[in-house]
């Protein structure tokens, strides 16, 4: 077994920081691990070969810090050793410094994120490879883009996360939307035997809260289709995209804007949902193709006029034109008195919403896919015959 020694080298400028190193010592044999942990020589205890501080001092919380780093990297060290003795074989103090090394380097948050999210994509998972990216770009500027090792993730870590984004005004769901992601990632390094689990989260929020009704009734989707917007063509197409999303069933955008032409064959609409890889088969009706007929310049191989130019990135044009499709949605709103964000999602709920009062069964649209888990959802749909949901819409459609 390795002997891990913590010590500190001063510096050869007074009143300049030094540089905490550990000793490995494994068989007679010394090596030296170097960190980039610098503190004063005031700041160090060579009795008990930790960093120490005085809580009135300004960098009492650097120094804190630090020694927290250190006993991690202890723990960490100490592991490595025990693994390469219970291995059986013969091993030295370089190679549990390799081990260390090699460790810090595939091991750490914003490495392994990265990892996954490279698998994700390798594995067709585009959109769910974009919710890490976005945990992952959020917990950097927590951090100001200092890393951080999986088993250093601690309740104070996370606690002092979801306070961050409390200062910035963020909502509940929206923060624990992050923290969910972060704790999948955590225990896929526990599942992996990376690391033990500390059960980090705890002490914050990973549930989903009820978020502010978004549905409007079909009487204010009546409104929307009524407008008469010929003179401002991004009004027009935005009411256009949001009345398609309406008639197909509250289809997602994305799933709209990467439609086939290919996908409509005899009066149906086949695809499969983006976020989950549900196939989905809606019957193709008269006010789809009102919309549809506006566009007869679109010579892209996909059916909605979104993405046109197949030589350009596409979700960054889906995203771009979603986002405008949403601001001007916001203007609509406006002229006609809506209150609420009006946004694309609106017309998912409002989907579910109107054939929930038209009484269709919950068994359809399963409390108009509004459940905490969209699990559930999706299972009441994939069991369902096809024929019954389109008949809901068609009542649905009538009322308009």
């Amino acid at each position: 077994m390795a002997t891990v020694k913590v010590k500190f080298r001063s510096s050869t400028v007074t009143g300049r920081e030094g540089t905490i190193y550990y000793q490995i010592i494994h068989e007679r044999k010394v090596r030296q691990l170097l960190t980039d942990y610098k503190v004063l020589s005031s700041e160090w205890d060579e009795n008990r070969s930790m960093v120490t501080t005085n809580q009135k001092s300004e960098r009492s919380s650097t120094i804190l810090s630090i020694r927290e780093r250190i006993r991690w990297d202890v723990e960490r060290l100490t592991k490595i050793d025990r693994k390469l003795d219970a291995n059986g074989l013969i091993y030295t103090a370089d190679d549990v410094i390799d081990e260390f090394n090699r460790y810090s380097k595939e091991y750490s948050l914003f490495n392994y994120m990265e990892s996954i999210i490279a698998k994700l994509k390798q594995n067709g998972k585009v959109r769910t490879s974009e919710t890490y990216r976005a945990t992952l770009n959020s917990f950097k500027k927590f951090r100001k883009e200092e890393d951080i090792m999986l088993d250093c993730i601690t309740s104070e870590v996370m606690e002092n996360f979801e306070a961050w984004h409390k200062s910035r005004g963020v909502a509940p769901n929206s923060i624990s939307f992050y923290t969910r992601i972060l704790r999948a990632v955590y225990n896929r390094a526990v599942e992996n035997d990376i690391i033990e689990n500390r059960n980090p989260f705890r002490h914050v929020y990973t549930g989903v809260d009820k978020t502010v009704k978004r549905a409007l009734p079909l009487s204010v989707i009546k409104k929307i289709k009524a407008l008469e917007l010929s003179l401002t063509p991004a009004l027009d197409f935005a009411r256009d995209m949001f009345m398609m999303s309406f008639y197909l069933r509250g289809m997602s955008f994305i799933d709209m804007a990467f439609l086939r032409k290919t996908d409509l064959k005899n009066g149906y609409i086949t695809y499969r949902r983006r976020k989950t890889g549900q196939q989905l088969i809606i019957e193709w009706t008269k006010e789809m193709q009102l919309i549809l007929d506006k566009y007869t310049e679109n010579k892209s191989d996909y059916l909605l006029p979104v993405i046109r130019n197949p030589d350009i990135n596409e979700r960054c044009t889906y995203r771009n034109i979603g986002y405008n499709i949403n601001h001007n949605l916001k203007k609509i709103a406006k002229m006609i008195g809506v209150t609420i964000p009006l946004t694309l999602y609106v017309a998912r709920h409002s989907w579910a919403s109107a054939a929930k009062a038209k009484g269709i069964p919950i068994s359809v649209i399963s409390e108009g896919m509004g459940h905490d888990s969209e699990i559930t959802t999706q299972i009441y749909l994939a069991s369902l015959d096809t024929s019954v949901v389109d008949k809901a819409n068609s009542l649905i459609l009538k009322s308009l």
